[in-house]
Formats: structure tokens, sequence, C-alpha cells
């Protein structure tokens, strides 16, 4: 790899992987040692083209959940079964891999300028600015970008634009999928609200189990599918749709799983 070689975006590749690999190592314990990461699917990824690949996640922190993205694809692509043990991995990671960020989130202070090295594609949000709610017109140089990272990889995105659960999905989602129909991945997280503060820098509570299940892509009929048919198929392949929240509001945790077993059988997920 030539040494001044660069992405899309203007970052030098060798600096991208020393950050990759420096993160790496600092974190893998929050998911190991302290608390631990129970993962469904590893074996969905390796089957994934290269590129125009679209994860998209429910999301509980601002920077532990796609950490934990970081360790989960590298391993499985190196032949990790469900597991990010024996952290070679992050050796020689995956460099065309990157992550929708707000860009206030992303130029808020040292370590999210380092973040942001790492592959985050930042966006002013159109519906909120500095805790305040706004209404501003989407930046076609933000969909430029997104088309961008597409192009090069893999990028992940949290449709719902926060970090509160059951919120809406963001119909800018669904216009993207609509628009360059990437292959499109569901991922659901859980456990990291309870086990990291709400940036997810800090160790809140340990020994808690944390789980990351990546489900097989999703099916869209690009020919009959509206915007408004994608963001319910968004809403129940992350499992934010009401109907599941209704589910998780008893305490019969063997009820949940049934409940939820029958939901994601009816809508294929």
């Amino acid at each position: 790899m030539p040494i001044f070689k660069k992405n899309p975006f203007g970052h030098i590749l060798w600096i991208k992987k020393m950050l990759i690999r420096i993160l790496g190592v600092i974190s893998h314990g929050r998911y190991r040692s302290f608390n631990n990461l129970k993962i469904e699917g590893s074996e969905v990824l390796r089957n994934l083209p290269d590129t125009n690949v679209l994860f998209i996640s429910n999301h509980q922190t601002y920077f532990a959940d796609v950490a934990a993205m970081f360790h989960v694809f590298n391993a499985s692509l190196k032949g990790r079964d469900d597991s990010i043990k024996n952290i070679g991995y992050i050796w020689n990671p995956k460099l065309n891999l990157y992550y929708i960020a707000a860009g206030e989130t992303m130029r808020s202070g040292i370590l999210p300028k380092i973040f942001a090295y790492t592959g985050s594609v930042s966006i002013d949000r159109t519906w909120r600015s500095a805790g305040e709610n706004v209404n501003r017109q989407v930046k076609m140089s933000d969909i430029s970008n997104i088309s961008k990272a597409l192009d090069d990889g893999w990028v992940i995105t949290f449709p719902q634009g926060t970090t509160t659960p059951f919120k809406p999905i963001r119909r800018g989602t669904a216009h993207i999928i609509n628009t360059y129909k990437p292959t499109v991945v569901p991922i659901v997280i859980d456990g990291f609200r309870r086990s990291f503060d709400k940036k997810g820098l800090m160790i809140k509570k340990r020994n808690v189990l944390q789980s990351m299940v990546i489900k097989e892509p999703l099916i869209i009929d690009y020919e009959n599918d509206e915007i408004s048919d994608i963001v319910t198929k968004i809403e129940y392949a992350i499992e934010q749709h009401p109907s599941f929240l209704k589910v998780l509001s008893t305490d019969d945790y063997a009820k949940q799983e049934e409940e939820l077993n029958k939901q994601r059988k009816f809508w294929n997920i």
C-alpha cells in the first residue's frame, strides 16, 4: 500500500489503519472483559459484496455501538464465528468501512475528531442541532458523501438518528436505500445503554450481557415499494416498530421472547 494512498474522503489509509488498531486494542476489553458481547450472524458478513452495503441498526450510545461493530465485522471477516476472541484480527482491518454520524458530534472535541478519521461520514442533521429542534434542507454534499462511501465499501447508519429507543425512522434512510439500492443488512443491538454512558466512552456498569444480531439482507421490491413501505420494513427489521414496545413492556421474559419470535417470523426477519 503506497504510504500516501487515500480513501475518497482524503484520509491517508495507513494513518486510518493505525488509529483503528490503537482504538481497537483499547476498546476490546469493553466487550470481552468488563462485559460480554453475544454475537449472532457472523456468517452473514462473510457473504456480502465488498461495496454498496448499508447496515441499519438501532442506536444506544454515540460511540460504543460503532466500536463494537468494527470489532465484530473485522473478526468475522477473519474467520471468527460469533466471537471477537484473539484480537489479532484488528492488525489488518477493513479500511472501506464507514459510519454515518452527526457532524456536530464528530466536531465536538479532540477524541471525536480522532474517531471521525477512522471512518465517519459526517452529516448535518435536518431536524436537530445543538440540542434544539430545527427544520432545514438536506445538504446535497451530505448525500454525495454517503454515495461516495457506498461506492467505496460498507456504511453503517442508525436510521432513527437518536439513541432514544422507538423513535420514528428518518425517511432520509429510506430515500438513500431507494436511490442507491444497496444491500441492506439489519442489525439489532442491546445492552450497550446499560453498560455505557450516553456517549459510550465511560463504563457505567460491569458484567452486562451486550448483544448484536446481524440479520440476513432485507428483501426490497424497488419497483413497487414506496418510501413508507421501506420505512416500515426498517422499523420491523431493527425491532423498533411500536408493536415491539408493547411486547417489551412486560416483565415476563419468556413471553417477551415468544412474542418477539412471532413478530420476526411473520415479518421474515
